[in-house]
């Protein structure tokens, strides 16, 4: 979707551009007055029919030399002569709607309960706070989206592979201008996405086949699988909190005046200490529909729910907290890689939203309400009900659902959000915290703790919102929070990704945040 500036802001830059340009344009003027005061005086001569003709058109041809010089002098830039007026040419920055996402605008709400604490959890409590414009995905994401991620990292190791082995078809050691590239990469190449990898050469086959394929007693019916586990992914990320703490900074930047003065700017010496590598695998746990529910016969989702066809629209499961951040992560650098091949400006991020941009693009614009939908009921007023949840005791399938359903199942909040409530409860970023409403900031509020292997393993909770398929009407609320260990995978919880919006807000009628 295109975003237009708002007039203020737009006026503003006209008005540096056309402060630099005064100084041409002006003189321009100038000539074309005194141009157009000399046809004057000769268009009003009393002169024959036929020379008056050939003179209009010799008039017509020096006022279209005039206008086309203005017009070319009008989009030179003179410079800034001496005056504040930017820097300047800048990219016209005009921001999309990322593909499959909705724009949710800046906004208060109250968050917290909006129902009876049936549970008496008294983790929560009701508190006005602000959030910033973001984008958020309209689904959650399905086994073929996190499928791409998998399959990415699978061929990227194959082409690594065959990089470390001098296979030259698959990698560049040079840049287009022919400047080698270990000046800027660690490891001195970059891979060739636009090669095929060629499963014909006997040496290429035999290098990816032993290194990335079960072998052995490993394989069964003597199938030719990929080793799930070696499909690990590699990223890194900037620990933030840690690099804006003043305790630490033991650099000086500033010099000592004549007065004995010293204007401080201290920073880390060490850039390096806050730029966190990471390792994980990506497959899913396929085990989780087995472990999560004990005398219960799951098998068949374990066999067949994250590859086969027929589950394509299903939301992944069995994911970790970590494996949501290490995907978005992925989703990141797949798009920005894309925009720099095209000489496009990098986006944010992508990320996992925090619980109160969760909450509110689940609430749907309506202040108060229980339920995405608004409620106070699960059911519609022809009985059926709204979300895949538990809805009686024991019966799964009132709702037209055993398990999950598609991602586009039931009706979309009034942000145009699909199953906001039930299918999959969903990762959000927040650690786990009781009393985290009490002492969270009241504008884009959020609490991250990275625990370290040692700590208590209720340091390891993460926040997940939305209720699943196996819940009661109590968890599918927009209020209602829940936890899980961070390095848990189960068979109910899902993900989807947000992104922050660059600037206030979109500008357009609300009719059109999502074109």
């Amino acid at each position: 979707m295109l975003q237009f500036y708002s007039e203020d802001y737009r006026q503003a830059i006209q008005q540096s551009k056309i402060f630099v340009i005064t100084y041409n344009i002006s003189k321009l003027l100038k000539f074309f007055l005194r141009s157009l005061m000399l046809n004057l005086q000769i268009f009003l001569k009393p002169i024959q029919v036929r020379e008056d003709v050939l003179l209009n058109r010799e008039i017509m041809r020096n006022l279209i030399l005039l206008f086309s010089g203005a017009v070319l002098l009008s989009g030179c830039y003179g410079g800034a002569r001496g005056e504040l007026v930017g820097v300047y040419p800048r990219e016209e920055w005009v921001q999309f709607n990322p593909f499959g996402m909705n724009y949710i605008h800046f906004g208060s709400y109250t968050m917290g309960p909006s129902d009876q604490d049936v549970p008496y959890a008294l983790n929560s409590r009701s508190k006005t706070v602000t959030i910033p414009a973001f984008y958020i995905d309209q689904h959650e994401i399905s086994n073929n989206e996190y499928r791409q991620f998998v399959y990415w990292v699978r061929d990227s190791l194959f082409r690594d592979k065959l990089a470390t082995n001098d296979f030259e078809d698959y990698f560049f050691a040079e840049d287009a201008q022919g400047r080698e590239l270990d000046r800027f990469v660690n490891k001195g190449y970059v891979l060739n996405w636009e090669e095929r990898i060629d499963w014909r050469d006997e040496e290429v086959f035999d290098l990816l086949y032993d290194e990335f394929y079960l072998q052995g007693a490993d394989k069964f019916y003597d199938r030719k699988q990929v080793d799930t586990r070696k499909l690990i992914y590699r990223y890194w990320w900037i620990d933030f909190q840690s690099a804006s703490k003043k305790k630490g900074k033991d650099e000086e930047y500033s010099a000592i005046n004549k007065l004995d003065q010293l204007h401080s700017v201290r920073g880390h010496s060490d850039r390096s200490q806050f730029i966190i590598e990471e390792e994980i695998p990506v497959y899913p746990d396929t085990l989780c529909w087995v472990h999560d529910f004990t005398y219960a016969f799951n098998e068949p989702l374990t066999e067949t729910y994250f590859w086969h066809p027929a589950y394509d629209d299903y939301p992944v499961v069995g994911i970790t907290w970590g494996q949501a951040k290490a995907f978005n992560a992925w989703r990141t650098q797949f798009l920005n890689e894309w925009k720099m091949q095209h000489e496009e400006t990098f986006v944010q991020r992508f990320r996992m939203p925090s619980e109160a941009e969760w909450e509110f693009a689940s609430r749907g614009g309506l202040e108060l309400a229980p339920y995405p939908w608004g409620g106070p009921y699960t059911r519609n007023i022809q009985g059926c009900p709204l979300a895949n949840f538990k809805p009686m005791r024991g019966d799964y399938v009132e709702d037209n659902g055993c398990y999950t359903v598609p991602i586009g199942s039931y009706s979309p909040n009034d942000y145009g959000l699909y199953c906001m409530a039930g299918n999959v409860a969903e990762w959000t970023n927040t650690a786990y915290d009781e009393s985290v409403y009490e002492f969270s900031h009241d504008m884009s509020p959020e609490y991250e703790y990275h625990a370290k292997r040692g700590e208590p393993e209720s340091m390891k909770r993460k926040v997940i919102r939305g209720g699943s398929w196996k819940d009661v009407g109590y968890f599918i609320q927009t209020g209602t929070r829940s936890y899980e260990f961070s390095d848990t995978a189960k068979s109910y919880i899902g993900t989807r990704s947000v992104m922050s919006y660059l600037g206030r807000g979109k500008t357009v009628e609300k009719k059109d945040f999502q074109r």
